[in-house]
C-alpha cells in the first residue's frame, strides 16, 4: 500500500507543478510582457502603412534580384550567410585566413567603386560580417560614407540625407554601453518618406 501512496503523491505533485509552472507561469510572464513592453515582446516589428516590413532587431539586405547593392538605399553590414533571408551564422574565419582577406578585399573594392571613397576611409563594420550575420545596425561612420551615393541616386540634396542620418544615430545605452549605431531598416524607411 505504501508504494501506491508514494506513486499517487508523485503523480499529484507532477500535475500540480505542471499546471503552475507549465501553464500558469508562462501565462503570467506572457501577459506581463504584453502589458509592459508590447512591441519588444512581439519581436520589435516595424510597420509601414499597417504592413510589417521587418524587425528592428534583424538586419535586412537592400539588394536586387541578383544580390547587387541598390544604390538608392543605405546598405547593412555584410552577412557571412549572404542573402539567406533570416539565416544566422558567422564565418569563424581568423584574421590570418586568406578567405577572410579575400572577402574583405572584395567588399572594400565594391565600396570604393560604389561610394567613391579610398579604402582608408571605409569603417571596419562595412568590411566584416557580424557574429550572427543579422546585425541590424551600422556605425554612424558607415552611414555617413553612403550619404553621397544615396543622395545622388535619389536626386536629393546631400545635406538633407546627411541630416537624416544624423537624426537616426542611436547613442550608447545608458550613456556608456556599446557604441553609437544607426538602424539601417529604420533609416531606409525614413529615407523613403523623403522621396
Amino acid at each position: 500500500m505504501k508504494p501506491f501512496r508514494q506513486t499517487w503523491t508523485a503523480i499529484r505533485a507532477l500535475v500540480i507543478f505542471t499546471i503552475i509552472l507549465g501553464v500558469g507561469y508562462p501565462l503570467v510572464v506572457t501577459s506581463l510582457g504584453q502589458l509592459a513592453v508590447n512591441a519588444q515582446a512581439n519581436g520589435s516589428l516595424i510597420r509601414v502603412g499597417g504592413t510589417v516590413v521587418g524587425s528592428a532587431l534583424i538586419g535586412q539586405s537592400f539588394t536586387d534580384a541578383t544580390s547587387n547593392s541598390r544604390p538608392e538605399w543605405f546598405q547593412s553590414r555584410p552577412s557571412a550567410v549572404g542573402d539567406a533571408g533570416g539565416a544566422s551564422g558567422g564565418s569563424n574565419l581568423g584574421p590570418e585566413n586568406p578567405d577572410l582577406s579575400a572577402a574583405i578585399g572584395t567588399r572594400a573594392a565594391a565600396i570604393q567603386s560604389g561610394d567613391s571613397v579610398p579604402a582608408s576611409q571605409i569603417p571596419a563594420d562595412a568590411l566584416t560580417a557580424s557574429a550572427s550575420g543579422l546585425d541590424p545596425h551600422i556605425s554612424p561612420a558607415y552611414a555617413r560614407l553612403q550619404v553621397a551615393r544615396v543622395a545622388a541616386a535619389r536626386g536629393l540634396p546631400e545635406a538633407t540625407v546627411g541630416a537624416l542620418v544624423e537624426s537616426m544615430v542611436q547613442q550608447r545605452d545608458l550613456g556608456y554601453l556599446g557604441e553609437p549605431t544607426v538602424n539601417v531598416l529604420q533609416l531606409n524607411i525614413a529615407l523613403a518618406k523623403l522621396g
